[in-house]
């Protein structure tokens, strides 16, 4: 450990972290929520700043080998910093999940045990491209009194070091120690940071396939996170036709590189029905007419005319999305289970009995009813924030 051209090491920021963090377990919690209304202040105050450092990684960003879909990920668009804000002061408002007696048990006489919600300890989150995922991050991890390393990607590195540099400064004026959330800028590499299972205590990567694979195959410690994010729609033959069009266009188009935005959509044989007017009919004209390529799985494809799908599991990641045509309910919940990724599936019916099925039977760690497959996510879901979704029988 030590000092690198100025630059702190890893291993001394966890370690850093990890005192911070039981500092701040120890203080008010109200100092805790003041500094969350502080960060989202500052993110407001500082909005030319952030947006002006993220102009220069986009500018820097021409000359790398970025994929469309991790450079529409480092863009903060519009409005971001204000959504960023509201969702922070939200989980401002929300409970403190610290201390909390979750159970209480008389052991024995005069001997009483008590179950209490504490923080994990110390987060790493190695996360690409998405400079939006930092305030979100350092929020939650402040809001649950963890210590928290921060590992982004060089594409995101000018806007990164201004955000942090505008929490950690909020996060000092609210009384809380600075180095509660530390940015990793010196050369460690991930697999070093890796390494560090006596003082970091779970993993949260955000980013390609790749690296969460990656990372979940080099580390001791504990990892929370998804690879891939292949989510379905199942339109069911009692579908209403107004529904269908609005859902299957904002599941897809709205942006196309989440890892919430729909992959594959799944039409009951019924929807095939009436040629031009039929429900599939309408729905590929819908998306199409937002630049969408279509194309079919194996009966999707003989039937309707279209290009193959490269596979039946295929994250897109942009304006590309898979038809598939099943004969029934059972089948389209059989396709997702053997070809999603348990993210985020949607059934479109006016049938409610259909419905109870799909939301009762599907394993996924969100399913919705006529709601777009991009309303899971944190914030919409009243959370405040997100750093991860994750599906697992375990952990």
């Amino acid at each position: 450990g030590g000092e690198r051209r100025g630059e702190k090491m890893a291993d001394v920021m966890a370690e850093e972290a990890r005192r911070a963090s039981r500092v701040a377990q120890g203080l008010d919690a109200e100092l805790r929520t003041r500094a969350l209304f502080e960060i989202a202040d500052a993110l407001e105050k500082n909005e030319g700043r952030i947006l002006e450092e993220n102009a220069k990684d986009l500018e820097a960003a021409k000359d790398m080998d970025i994929l469309p879909a991790t450079l529409q990920r480092l863009k903060l668009k519009d409005g971001k910093i204000a959504q960023l804000a509201k969702g922070i002061r939200s989980l401002a408002e929300s409970g403190d999940p610290v201390g909390r007696v979750l159970r209480r048990t008389q052991v024995a006489e005069g001997l009483q045990l008590e179950q209490v919600s504490a923080p994990l300890g110390v987060l790493l989150i190695i996360f690409e491209a998405r400079p939006d995922a930092l305030p979100q991050i350092a929020a939650l991890s402040i809001r649950s009194g963890n210590g928290l390393l921060l590992k982004g990607g060089k594409e995101a590195a000018h806007s990164n070091k201004v955000i942090h540099s505008v929490v950690a400064d909020a996060i000092e004026r609210a009384g809380l120690p600075r180095s509660l959330v530390g940015l990793v800028t010196s050369r460690d590499e991930i697999k070093d940071l890796l390494s560090m299972n006596h003082l970091i205590d779970l993993v949260i990567p955000r980013g390609s396939n790749q690296l969460v694979t990656y990372i979940q195959s080099n580390t001791k410690i504990p990892v929370l996170g998804h690879a891939d994010g292949v989510c379905h729609i199942y339109v069911d033959k009692e579908a209403d036709l107004s529904k269908v069009l609005k859902i299957v266009v904002d599941s897809k188009v709205d942006y196309p590189a989440a890892c919430n935005a729909a992959e594959t959509v799944l039409f009951h044989r019924g929807c095939t029905e009436g040629g031009d007017s039929s429900v599939v009919a309408k729905s590929l004209a819908a998306l199409r007419s937002e630049g969408v390529k279509v194309n079919g799985g194996p009966k999707a494809a003989k039937e309707l005319g279209l290009p193959p799908a490269p596979k039946p599991k295929h994250e897109y990641g942009d304006l590309e999305v898979t038809v598939e045509i099943v004969e029934s309910q059972q089948e389209a919940i059989d396709f997702i289970h053997g070809n999603g990724s348990g993210h985020t599936e949607c059934i479109i019916t006016e049938s409610q009995s259909a419905a109870d099925d799909f939301l009762k039977r599907v394993d996924s760690a969100c399913v919705h009813h006529n709601a777009s497959t991009r309303f899971s996510d944190g914030f919409r879901y009243g959370l405040g924030a997100e750093v991860s979704h994750r599906k697992k029988r375990v952990g």
